[in-house]
């Protein structure tokens, strides 16, 4: 009989706690069913291998909402479609960006939103139209890509250090050594030779500087000289030409004079005609050899001082 009592107060005890177990639970549901949200799309043309529907997707960290269907675009096979719904209090902008995002190691990936400002517009998705959700390479997406590029380039330089290093550009280039070997010794040869070279033209430069200020000074003397002569002549000729117009004058008188006395001897004033005839002769050999010479002294001052004479020949030369 006790037994029996005890029995009944655990069963009972066992219901009344499956039926709070299953209120409960269907508390929890109503709750989550009274959440709206609102369903987007996102284009990626990256691979999304650990992404699965329910995985959650995050507006800068936070949890916002989850995603509910994956499959292939059906007019580009390299295009993947993913329908998020994000909570209806969650503002999404034009701006924003999504991507997918690694949950630590396990590989499992969920959607991550970034980006976006206050002043960009906001998407806001209807019955008939759902708004895409602009998506850009993961972290994951770039390194995969950037390695992909690396290795291949790392197979062509391999690929050109094969043909570099065969045996046949090993002796071209042991060969083209050897030939800047030579080269530099020609070079050196060619130093030296430029050395002396240099040091010569450097003596010739020496020589031709002081021969050019022995000619400078020289010049500078012949320039004094010349001044000097200028002068000298100046002097020479404000002296000379009243002596040269003198003695033209005199001629002139002298002239005048002879012909009066050879007028007075023609008519016989005088009975001197025979004896000064040889004397008139002279006078006029003399007034033309002072006209002339006043004509010269008159063109040519100077020649008055540089003329050369000649020597007078002796008796019996």
């Amino acid at each position: 009989m006790y037994s029996k009592v005890n029995y009944t107060i655990v069963g009972i005890f066992v219901l009344l706690f499956g039926i709070g177990v299953f209120w409960f639970a269907f508390w929890l549901a109503k709750y989550g069913l009274q959440e709206a949200y609102y369903t987007y799309k996102i284009e990626m043309k990256e691979s999304i291998a650990g992404l699965s529907e329910d995985a959650s997707v995050k507006l800068h960290g936070v949890n916002v909402g989850h995603v509910s269907q994956i499959h292939i675009n059906h007019d580009n096979i390299n295009v993947i479609d993913i329908y998020v719904e994000i909570a209806q209090n969650i503002p999404i902008k034009e701006d924003m960006y999504a991507s997918t995002h690694m949950l630590g190691v396990t590989g499992l990936l969920s959607i991550e939103i970034d980006g976006g400002s206050n002043e960009a517009k906001t998407l806001h998705p209807t019955q008939t139209y759902i708004p895409i959700i602009k998506s850009k390479p993961s972290l994951m997406s770039k390194l995969t890509t950037n390695l992909d590029a690396m290795s291949e380039k790392l197979e062509r330089l391999l690929a050109q250090s094969q043909k570099l290093f065969s045996n046949r550009n090993i002796e071209t280039f042991g060969n083209i050594l050897t030939h800047i070997e030579n080269i530099s010794k020609k070079g050196e040869d060619l130093e030296q030779k430029a050395i002396v070279t240099l040091d010569e033209a450097n003596m010739t430069l020496q020589a031709f500087r002081s021969s050019m200020n022995h000619i400078d000074k020289e010049f500078k003397a012949a320039v004094i000289a010349f001044k000097q002569m200028q002068r000298d002549f100046a002097g020479i000729k404000r002296v000379s030409i009243p002596t040269i117009n003198k003695l033209m004058q005199t001629s002139k008188d002298f002239r005048r004079v002879t012909l009066k006395v050879e007028k007075s001897l023609d008519r016989g004033d005088y009975n001197l005609k025979q004896i000064l005839e040889p004397v008139l002769v002279d006078i006029q050999i003399l007034s033309k050899q002072l006209g002339t010479m006043s004509s010269e002294l008159e063109e040519n001052p100077s020649s008055l001082l540089f003329k050369s004479r000649k020597p007078r020949k002796g008796p019996g030369e």
